[in-house]
């Protein structure tokens, strides 16, 4: 079993920055995939970024070059910094973890676990 915990959200107005982190428990060996997903009011899970533990990484189209995504060695703690936070960037945003590294190049969301989620708010 794999435990997640996001934090870092918040309310920033657009153009600003944010760094969420996701830390993990329980059996983090196992751990080959890590996933920032988020999702929007009324709009389905969509990808922000994954990373592997051999840190190969993957971005949505609309998180690519302003969001970075990186890990520590031993997958137990994943950070998403986000720059040039637009206000379409408003979501729960969720960490996920998995033992299949194909998830990563993938993009789906078919990770087995999931944290609670951490509210991102871009508005002026």
């Amino acid at each position: 079993q794999v435990q997640l915990v996001e934090s870092g959200g918040g309310l920033v107005q657009p153009g600003g920055s944010l760094r969420l982190s996701c830390v993990a428990s329980g059996s983090i060996f196992s751990i080959n995939a890590m996933g920032w997903y988020r999702q929007a009011p009324g709009k389905q899970r969509e990808l922000v970024a994954a990373i592997s533990r051999g840190g190969r990484t993957n971005y949505a189209d609309s998180t690519k070059g302003r969001f970075t995504i990186s890990r520590d060695g031993a997958m137990k703690t994943t950070w998403l910094q986000m720059n040039m936070l637009k206000p379409e960037d408003t979501a729960v945003y969720l960490c996920a973890a998995d033992r299949s590294i194909g998830l990563v190049a993938a993009g789906t969301d078919a990770y087995h676990y999931w944290g609670q989620g951490t509210q991102v708010t871009v508005s002026s």
